[in-house]
């Protein structure tokens, strides 16, 4: 379909086939408007579902929606298929199912892609009070729509389905997969963390949000992580997260590549380099003080580790070892000593949620992981302070571990501690 003008009739409007509905948005830039298109009814929800090849799967997903919302929401929601012309002709199924669920909607697109534009093409069409987004590819169950519109409900801005809290996970992921996954999330933490620090899965695809929230915000996406952009530029205060098990394809293959990941990289430094475009919530997330400070007394146990190794092995009258070789070994033994502290006091409520030795080794590895990657830091900073300005050895390395004592909090908090079940 093209873009090139703007419907004004109501004759126009074909409000189950949206292929001849043109919107325009100049220069990639979107706005969703603050009320329903012309001739439009307004109803409760408005859940995009944007496909390309999902031929196979699409008529279980309209079924399934389907019988969850027609008991909680009688005829007082729409399904809308935004489809980027499909070589499987995914649009084409979906409309055939338009008689059997007259709350299906289907826009087939020709001449633009992209799974972020999909949705927010999906959402200038939509009439719902509450808008959200579900993969077609059934790895977001269903069922926990009924969870999500029950915190839309409980006043939440947006609610969004996490594979990281409570009972939350995967369920087969590879371990390069699961890498993957976290690193991106670690590396939004470091570039945009008053946005991503907001939420326990930042990458999610699957959530409602109200169309207040967005409404006549100008959004700019790029690539599949549209959640990213909501939460930078939309104004969201109350945020709802319900966990959930995100589940193996059945059906069709996975679209993830390494061109997404790359635009996933950009999406964040454009966010990052806004200048004030990006939404400020005046009321901001509390600081959790109390477990800094425990992190932070647990953390002197370490300095006092870290410090009496590194002079046994280092010091001349002693081992007499190399500075770098010397610290690494004297911050490893520190950081297994801060685990144990830590998830036995600083993060023992959340280490409850999570028993078990399998659980504590899989936080210890994350946590040795993000405390080494720390160390990277601490050692370049170690070598900055003594080789360039002069600094003794012992107080340089107390400056560099000051250094770190933040990042190492903040990250653990956001990724070591979260509870995640893989089933």
């Amino acid at each position: 379909m093209n873009f090139d003008k703007k419907i004004h009739k109501k004759s126009d409007v074909d409000l189950n086939n949206l292929d001849n509905y043109l919107v325009e948005v100049p220069s990639g830039r979107f706005r969703v408007s603050s009320f329903p298109i012309e001739g439009g009814q307004l109803v409760e929800l408005s859940l995009i579902i944007p496909t390309y090849n999902e031929s196979k799967n699409i008529p279980h997903l309209i079924e399934k929606l389907s019988y969850i919302l027609d008991q909680v929401l009688p005829n007082d929601y729409e399904l809308i298929v935004v489809d980027d012309n499909s070589p499987d002709r995914c649009w084409e199924i979906a409309q055939s199912l338009i008689s059997q669920y007259p709350q299906l909607r289907v826009m087939r697109r020709v001449s633009e892609k992209g799974l972020s534009t999909a949705v927010i093409r999906g959402w200038q069409v939509a009439r719902g009070k509450i808008l959200g987004v579900i993969d077609a590819d059934l790895q977001h169950p269903p069922e926990i729509l009924l969870q999500l519109l029950t915190a839309m409900r409980n006043n939440a801005d947006i609610a969004l389905a996490s594979r990281y809290v409570g009972k939350g996970g995967v369920s087969d992921w590879s371990f390069i997969r699961r890498f993957l996954s976290r690193g991106a999330q670690l590396l939004g933490l470091v570039i945009l963390p008053d946005v991503l620090g907001r939420v326990s899965d930042p990458m999610s695809g699957y959530f409602l949000v109200h169309r207040s929230a967005i409404a006549e915000y100008t959004l700019n996406p790029s690539g599949y992580k549209i959640l990213l952009e909501v939460l930078g530029r939309g104004k969201i205060h109350q945020i709802a997260e319900v966990a959930y098990v995100f589940q193996e394809r059945l059906q069709g293959e996975s679209k993830v590549t390494w061109k997404q990941y790359v635009e996933y990289i950009q999406h964040l430094l454009r966010l990052r380099f806004s200048r004030g475009k990006i939404n400020r919530i005046k009321q901001r997330i509390s600081f959790p003080n109390k477990r800094f400070l425990q992190f932070c007394l647990v953390g002197l146990t370490g300095v006092f580790v870290d410090m009496l190794l590194l002079y046994i092995l280092h010091d001349p009258s002693f081992l007499g070892l190399g500075l770098t070789r010397s610290k690494i070994f004297a911050a490893e033994v520190a950081i297994i000593n801060n685990f144990f502290w830590n998830d036995a006091w600083t993060f023992n409520d959340l280490s409850r949620q999570q028993k078990g030795w399998l659980k504590r080794l899989e936080r210890f590895f994350k946590f040795n992981f993000i405390c080494l990657m720390g160390l990277i830091l601490n050692v370049l900073i170690l070598n900055l302070l003594f080789n360039l300005l002069g600094v003794h050895y012992l107080v340089a390395n107390v400056m560099a571990i000051a250094i770190v004592t933040f990042w190492n909090f903040w990250i653990n908090l956001k990724l070591s501690w979260r509870s995640t079940d893989t089933k």
